[in-house]
């Protein structure tokens, strides 16, 4: 019995020795194949590991270069760059917002933020930021029902993230908010500036940083992965306000490139965040002062942060632009408007904008296009700059019109040089007489210019349309007549685009609805139909070079951009002038227009005679009052007590000197006038601006070509 209990303990022992050995020879496998990849990692790939850690990357990135410069025809700067001291962040691929962070903080205690740009923090900025630093205090504001509940409504994966988001941010109190300090929005201000860029394109942190924040930064880069001290441009405007609004303006770097033209610009090597011109002649010649990008390489380390920037080519700077403007003048004409409306605007409360285009009328170039415009700010008169005015606004042009109507006759034989109508009112059935401002008796077609005979016009209509002037009858006169005038009103630019290489312009209103046969004597006399400043003084310029439509260029030549500050560059390129069309009229004809006009300046009692006779540069031209009603937006004044529009009258104004030998064409219209009974100011600012042309001509050389 006793031996039998000794063989069973026996072979207990030897079974757990067994199983020890067993579990010996286990852990010593284990530690063998641990020991064993060990090795493999530290000796076999180990290099490769480390590779992989220190493995640097190159991709090569476009970098904007400065924009092309835009002066005047004499060279004078308008629009150039300022160079600023910027610091500037290249985000890595894989870096973290863990990482950004810490870039931003270190940063924080360096640059100053302007305050407005850390009020411009948005409250859900604030919220994103207050989650990031208190992240299991966030995590505690989203309970498990509320994981069931979007669940519920089978809200998964990257939804259900953002779902979440939202839930959690809005859950984030204002007290809680309260708790970022002035430190904390300035380190938010910055990282907001970091992120909003796109990988491996330079984003700007801030500009115009001061030469300490720029030297401790610029000597310390290491410190800031992906961080840069660089040299920026900002875009100048020299002459502050002076034409500002045709200038145009560029975007910030915030802003980008525009979404409805993304794709356009991104085939054509641009960058999201890229300053692009956005209107006007910063938008209309953004090829020409774009210039082509530098290439740089960024070397970035196994995290994706920048370690080395490397310039592969500079590129090109954009190309400048001459245009046809000369500042002198167009600062002389502003200032001109100016006073004559502050002048005027006592008297005439509807009075709140005029204009001047002054053009070459032998090649088309513009001299001067100027539009001002009355504003009230805190009780107080303010005048802005709107020379845009001048193409984007029509108006009814009066009596100016009047060339454009007798050579309309000439053309389609309704009328012939010396045909003579009685200038005395005209009555058809079921409607006012019509007559002109004054009798006149026996006129012919000069006669009919210089005085500004409505009655000749009238008449002049109705053959036009085929029909003989019969007292008290009715009319009937077909829509056909209208396209008739029209057509031929348009050969002089009244009423189709005048081809300026400028967007948004008008080509006035021409009304086609409820035609009223009287309606056709009201075209006649340029009380129907709108037209623009710009129109008028292409369609002056017609007659002026003897029947040439000439396109209207603001762009004079492109040259190359120079480092040399005397120097405007070589020529790239010279503008020429374009004919539209050439007015299909024999010279007879319009230098029979051309002598009326020369009368009504000239000439006895020529409606232009008491301001422009014996000027030394001897001008000729046409006035012109239109009968309208207002149409600003001051309904104050603009409006009687049965709530219409107050009727009033538009000035305008439009010639050439010398008349025998035409240099400069002109236009001036000044809408919304009560008192057209001795108010002279469309043809006092025509002198003025006739005088400051010819004054800058002789005593500095100007237009010599």
């Amino acid at each position: 019995m006793k031996q039998s209990k000794s063989k069973s303990k026996t072979l207990q022992k030897n079974k757990v020795f067994i199983r020890l050995n067993i579990l010996f020879l286990c852990i010593f496998l284990s530690f063998s194949a641990i020991i064993i990849r060990l090795g493999k990692v530290q000796i076999v790939d180990g290099e490769g590991y480390k590779n992989a850690v220190e493995k640097q990357e190159n991709m090569t990135v476009s970098i904007p270069v400065p924009r092309g410069q835009i002066f005047d025809r004499e060279g004078e700067k308008v629009v150039n760059n300022t160079a600023v001291r910027t610091i500037s962040y290249t985000k890595g691929k894989d870096i973290t917002s863990e990482e950004i962070l810490k870039i931003a903080k270190k940063l924080s205690k360096i640059l100053e933020i302007p305050e407005e740009d850390i009020n411009r923090l948005t409250e859900t900025d604030k919220k994103d930021y207050w989650m990031q630093l208190n992240k299991e205090k966030a995590k505690k504001k989203i309970t498990k029902k509320d994981e069931e509940n979007l669940r519920k409504q089978n809200i998964e994966g990257k939804e259900f993230d953002k779902k979440i988001d939202e839930l959690r941010r809005g859950r984030v109190t204002a007290e809680e908010l309260n708790e970022l300090s002035p430190q904390d929005l300035k380190i938010l201000t910055i990282k907001g500036r970091m992120n909003s860029g796109y990988k491996m394109t330079p984003q700007i942190i801030k500009k115009n940083v001061s030469e300490k924040e720029y030297a401790t930064i610029s000597e310390n880069l290491s410190e800031f992965p992906g961080i840069d001290a660089t040299i920026d441009w900002e875009r100048n405007y020299v002459n502050g306000e002076l034409f500002r609004s045709v200038l145009g303006n560029i975007t910030s770097t915030e802003e980008g490139l525009p979404k409805e033209n993304l794709d356009y610009y991104l085939v054509r090597d641009y960058n999201r965040n890229d300053r692009i011109g956005k209107s006007y002649i910063e938008q209309r010649f953004e090829d020409v002062l774009h210039g082509t990008k530098a290439e740089v390489k960024n070397v970035t380390d196994g995290k994706g942060n920048v370690i080395q920037t490397e310039t592969i080519t500079k590129g090109k700077s954009g190309n400048n632009l001459i245009m046809t403007i000369d500042m002198k003048l167009q600062k002389a004409v502003e200032e001109i408007l100016e006073k004559q409306l502050k002048a005027y605007k006592g008297s005439e409360p509807l009075l709140d904008r005029a204009f001047v285009v002054m053009m070459n009328p032998n090649t088309g170039e513009i001299l001067s296009m100027a539009g001002k415009k009355l504003g009230k700010k805190d009780g107080n008169i303010e005048i802005a700059d709107y020379a845009l005015g001048t193409m984007t606004s029509s108006y009814e042009l009066g009596s100016t019109v009047k060339g454009a109507t007798v050579l309309t006759g000439f053309e389609t034989k309704a009328i012939t040089p010396g045909t003579n109508f009685n200038d005395a009112p005209m009555k058809f059935k079921g409607t006012k007489e019509k007559k002109s401002w004054k009798d006149f008796g026996i006129v012919d077609d000069l006669r009919a210019l210089q005085v500004s005979s409505n009655v000749y016009m009238f008449n002049t209509a109705l053959k036009i349309a085929g029909i003989d002037y019969v007292p008290n009858s009715s009319l009937d006169i077909k829509a056909s007549a209208f396209e008739k005038m029209r057509y031929y009103f348009g050969q002089f630019g009244l009423g189709v685009p005048t081809g300026i290489d400028l967007p948004n312009e008008t080509s006035g209103i021409m009304k086609k609805e409820n035609y009223q046969p009287g309606f056709l004597l009201d075209l006649a006399i340029g009380q129907y139909d709108t037209y623009t400043p710009l129109q008028l003084a292409q369609y002056v310029s017609t007659i002026a070079n003897g029947g040439n439509r000439l396109k209207p260029q603001i762009l004079r030549e492109i040259r190359e951009q120079t480092t040399k500050t005397e120097d405007i560059g070589k020529i790239v390129k010279s503008m020429e002038p374009v004919v539209l069309n050439h007015v299909d009229m024999k010279k007879e004809y319009i230098d029979r227009v051309k002598e009326g006009f020369r009368r009504v300046f000239q000439e006895g009692d020529g409606t232009g005679v008491s301001t422009f006779k014996n000027l030394p540069y001897k001008p000729a031209g046409k006035t012109g009052t239109a009968q309208t009603v207002y149409g600003g937006d001051d309904n104050s004044v603009g409006k009687d007590q049965e709530g219409n529009r107050v009727r009033c009258y538009n000035l305008t104004l439009t010639g050439y000197a010398p008349y025998d030998k035409p240099e400069v064409a002109f236009s001036v219209v000044v809408p919304w006038i009560i008192n057209d009974k001795g108010n002279k100011v469309n043809s006092i600012i025509g002198k003025e601006v006739l005088d400051a042309y010819f004054n800058l001509k002789n005593n500095q050389g100007k237009y010599a070509n």
